[in-house]
């Protein structure tokens, strides 16, 4: 029988000069081995997320938005958002973090996280030697983020491992916290071993010769069936069955974002479209000194039936703003593309084609 299992610690592609496979081959790799799910988890990214949802639908299964948070004190917590909101805050938080350092690094700490992390699920990853400083730091998480806090463990294949996942099971009973299971995938096949020695090769500016012990260690750090994961965690068949807990709670698909054009600023409790109709009333008579003509009535009247149907009122006002502000300071400022031969756009001078003169389509 077919073990039900997660994976829910992956680092794709994305996350630079690590992960040695694409999250297509990560995706389609774990439905065939038969995952329940699987989360995409980069290094303080969500780079990778946008392949692996394509993918996923294609390859019916079910993704689990999440990333890596590696904090400066030298903590690692895999984060999971529960819905949109939470997304936004994991976002943030990442934003957050990059914007403290240079270019491809970033600076986070606990209070960050705890600052953005309501609606969203964390897992602690167990160090490879779990000391009393750890305990400490997992108490505070335990404390903090209570009803939605893991403890993440992996077996390393180093020899004491049973007894290295009991201090941690040990651990996580004490304060009652869930135990589960990850593999730290960094490649969806064992095969790709070789590119991920040359992809930590270029991170750590070395060749393959002078790389000693910084190469992995061995080559499991590949995706697994839930077959193979249970015999890795055997006699802690709770750990797997957690992979699907926290898949079940993190419901958020992307398929629920879609794009919203930023609020624009208006008077008098006007919407938008009415702000823009209130502008072109006001600037017709500057650019028709002696009356608009009835055909650019007509357009006008058009023109601005549709704007208001496709909600694209709010982009006509931005763009108005930066060519009234690019003139007030004496900046040479002209309207192009396709609404060029917009009746709207001249009356607000953003162009300077007079629409009674043509006979092109707004629509376009």
């Amino acid at each position: 029988m077919t073990t039900a299992y997660a994976e829910l610690h992956v680092r794709s592609a994305f996350s630079f000069r690590e992960g040695a496979s694409h999250p297509e081959e990560l995706v389609g790799q774990a439905a065939r081995l038969g995952h329940e799910a699987i989360a995409i988890t980069d290094r303080n990214s969500l780079a990778g997320i946008v392949r692996a949802h394509v993918a996923a639908k294609q390859a019916g299964i079910r993704l689990v938005i999440g990333a890596r948070l590696d904090l400066a004190d030298g903590q690692s917590l895999l984060a999971y958002p529960q819905d949109r909101a939470a997304y936004g805050r994991l976002s943030r938080l990442i934003s957050r973090a990059r914007r403290r350092a240079q270019k491809g690094a970033h600076i986070m700490h606990e209070a960050d996280v705890l600052d953005h992390g309501d609606g969203i699920i964390f897992a602690l990853l167990a160090p490879e030697n779990p000391d009393d400083a750890f305990a400490g730091r997992f108490r505070r998480w335990a404390g903090a983020l209570a009803g939605r806090f893991y403890l993440a463990a992996q077996n390393l294949y180093l020899g004491g491992d049973a007894a290295r996942l009991d201090r941690l099971g040990g651990l996580a009973r004490r304060h009652a916290v869930p135990l589960v299971a990850v593999n730290d995938v960094v490649m969806h096949i064992r095969q790709r071993r070789a590119l991920a020695d040359v992809m930590m090769c270029l991170r750590e500016k070395c060749t393959i010769d002078e790389a000693g012990c910084r190469v992995l260690k061995n080559a499991e750090r590949h995706l697994k069936p839930g077959g193979q994961m249970a015999a890795l965690f055997r006699g802690r068949e709770e750990a797997l069955a957690h992979t699907i807990e926290i898949a079940e709670r993190c419901r958020f698909s992307l398929d629920e974002l879609a794009y919203e054009y930023p609020d624009e600023i208006t008077r008098k409790g006007r919407t938008p479209q009415e702000e823009l109709a209130h502008i072109v009333a006001q600037k017709l008579p500057w650019r028709y000194r002696d009356g608009a003509p009835d055909k650019v009535r007509e357009l006008i009247d058009h023109e601005m039936a549709l704007i208001g149907k496709l909600g694209f009122a709010p982009y006509f006002l931005t763009v108005h703003d930066i060519v009234e502000f690019a003139r007030s300071r004496g900046i040479l400022a002209q309207g192009r593309g396709s609404a060029a031969n917009s009746a709207v756009c001249y009356v607000l001078g953003i162009t300077a084609v007079d629409p009674a003169r043509m006979e092109l389509l707004f629509e376009r």
